[in-house]
């Protein structure tokens, strides 16, 4: 009896399904693109396999923008767009009125708004059932970044609710990547972006 359960549980853990699917939302210059790759980043040093790729569609800047995650523990072989993410995150609440950003959205899965509103009124305008979250994450970037950049508290917000990634691998990311680009001052911001996002999500 033992070894027919031990058997069961060997094989579920085996063939169960453990890839986890971001769709990120936004729009042209928002950062969609950077908030995809630095998560699938900073999983990649915790030795996961990762996908991140755009969906631009009309590649203008304030256009609606789409990227991909996935994360998984074995060598991902699906190359087609995200359609049944496990989470959504929204960098640009304006989208809502316009894109059914929760298209796709598994019941168990999650939603993160950037934006003002309570949990019931982003409940309302998508009809989503299943977990929302919500962060002013324009305001954190304004008072930390000085620019109404929200993808990297976005990222941080994500670590947080899903725990698909742990923080501190989001934030040495940051380091490495806008550091190569950025001064110290727009990485420090970037960094205290993260944090804020990992600790102010609701």
């Amino acid at each position: 009896m033992f070894m027919a359960i031990f058997i069961l549980l060997e094989c579920y853990y085996i063939f169960r399904d453990i890839m986890y699917e971001i769709r990120w939302h936004g729009r042209g210059g928002q950062g969609v693109v950077t908030a995809s790759e630095i998560l699938a980043s900073a999983a990649l040093k915790e030795n996961k396999y990762i996908q991140s790729f755009p969906d631009f569609g009309p590649e203008r800047m304030g256009a609606p923008v789409k990227a991909f995650t996935r994360i998984d523990d074995k060598p991902i072989n699906i190359h087609s767009q995200v359609y049944e993410p496990d989470a959504v995150v929204v960098l640009d609440p304006s989208l809502l009125e316009t894109v059914n950003v929760v298209e796709g959205l598994k019941k168990e899965g999650i939603l993160i708004v950037n934006s003002k509103e309570s949990k019931e009124e982003v409940r309302k305008k998508t009809g989503f059932p299943g977990k929302i979250f919500v962060i002013d994450a324009t305001k954190i970037a304004l008072e930390t970044i000085g620019k109404p950049l929200a993808n990297i508290c976005g990222v941080g917000a994500l670590s947080k609710v899903s725990g698909v990634v742990k923080k501190e691998n989001i934030i040495s990311t940051v380091k490495e990547v806008l550091g190569a680009k950025f001064p110290e001052k727009i990485v420090k911001g970037n960094i205290d972006s993260a944090n804020r996002g990992f600790g102010e999500v609701k």
